[in-house]
């Protein structure tokens, strides 16, 4: 007797996912992540996407790469309007696009300040208003911030993303709470230190490595692949009676004090 097969809790066929700041790091270790398991990609960066989007076509999925700026609405609008004309609908958002650079709070500038608000919190309201009206249409989505564990606990000479990551993490919160009866799930990622390019400076200073070492259990930092897993978890059916959560993924680092 043959029997209905069951669909798999991460199966992402047919889906269509947006990631911004995608074009490396651990933006696009999350959107490679997402077409393995079949999604289609959106990859959106202020830098080239060219070289992105054709390693996630190798994939076997379609995939497209637009320019867009997080802090302008008119960008935003474009890339709404460019994804649903061509894919009708967009299931996934991950707001992963953002900035870091470390200031003593007795130096921060205001436009440095803002330029980092900005981008890293502000662009992930105006993302997740606009592709959540979308959502909203459809009666159906998924949406993922990427926080960090700076949004958890305080890194000296950090002021401005501290906050940042704070505010995407009661962001996430909020959105959850007014979106859920639409269909749509908002959850966040807060990753600790991984190896990139914006961390590439931290990760060769021999003091900070030694922090690494004795703070975190694992002792060592992660590897941008290793974040994978969790944007899948959140943006598949695995994680389906789950929202408003935030997903510490930091080699053990804030367990202990």
């Amino acid at each position: 007797m043959k029997t209905k097969k069951s669909k798999q809790l991460f199966d992402l066929k047919g889906k269509v996912a947006v990631v911004t700041g995608a074009s490396r790091g651990l933006g696009f270790a999350m959107a490679k992540g997402l077409a393995q398991q079949g999604a289609n990609i959106v990859i959106t960066d202020v830098l080239p996407t060219a070289k992105a989007v054709k390693k996630i076509e190798s994939l076997g999925v379609k995939a497209m790469g637009l320019k867009v700026d997080v802090t302008s609405p008119k960008h935003i609008d474009a890339m709404v309007k460019k994804v649903v004309s061509r894919f009708k609908k967009i299931d996934i958002l991950i707001n992963n696009a953002g900035i870091y650079y470390p200031t003593p709070v007795k130096d921060l500038k205001e436009k440095e300040w803002n330029k980092l608000i900005d981008i890293n919190l502000k662009g992930t309201l105006m993302c997740s208003q606009t592709v959540g009206k979308q959502m909203i249409r459809q009666k159906s989505g998924n949406i993922i911030n990427v926080a960090s564990v700076a949004g958890l606990m305080a890194f000296a000479q950090s002021a401005a993303y501290n906050v940042s990551k704070a505010g995407i993490i009661m962001l996430t919160k909020t959105l959850a709470a007014e979106w859920a009866s639409f269909g749509i799930r908002v959850n966040a990622i807060c990753p600790g230190v991984f190896v990139t390019d914006m961390t590439k400076g931290l990760l060769k200073d021999k003091g900070f490595q030694k922090m690494i070492k004795a703070s975190v259990p694992l002792q060592r930092s992660g590897t941008p692949d290793e974040l994978a897993g969790a944007a899948v978890y959140l943006a598949s059916d695995a994680s389906s009676y789950t929202t408003g959560h935030f997903l510490v993924v930091d080699g053990g680092w804030t367990i202990h004090l």
